[in-house]
């Protein structure tokens, strides 16, 4: 875990439900906020359609691409916002992101991440938008 990001953790507060902290203090520095990336591939073709798994995967490859144009990496994000489509999206999601934050994430210290179910985004093919705030020293 990057000394940007400490993990705030309290028994006094319900425990996660899932793969996010209670909270990350940052310390003082620039804040990158990702808008919200969606499964599309450089060319602007949809991936996964109709499949919360890929969706997810492409989703969090951009995520990773533009944390890198700015200098950063998944260990300077502090805060995800998740948007799925339909509460039938929730179990694929999960499922995909516990596979690759294993990965992003090897020492843990998941960043807190709001879940929004929500009836759908800018386009109807898209499943998945997450956005992301970033802390760099």
């Amino acid at each position: 875990m990057s000394k940007l990001r400490e993990i705030i953790s309290t028994k006094d507060a319900p425990p996660p439900m899932g793969l996010y902290s209670q909270a990350i203090r940052t310390r003082p520095g620039q804040l990158i906020y990702l808008a919200g990336q969606l499964a599309v591939d450089l060319d602007g073709a949809v991936v996964g359609e109709g499949d919360v798994g890929a969706q997810t995967r492409q989703v969090l490859e951009n995520i990773g691409a533009v944390l890198a144009a700015a200098g950063a990496s998944f260990s300077n994000v502090v805060e995800f916002t998740t948007y799925v489509v339909g509460r039938e999206s929730i179990a694929p999601f999960i499922e995909a992101r516990t596979a690759l934050f294993q990965r992003l994430f090897p020492e843990g210290g998941y960043p807190p991440n709001t879940l929004l179910v929500v009836g759908g985004l800018a386009k109807e093919e898209f499943l998945v938008e997450i956005k992301a705030v970033a802390a760099l020293s």
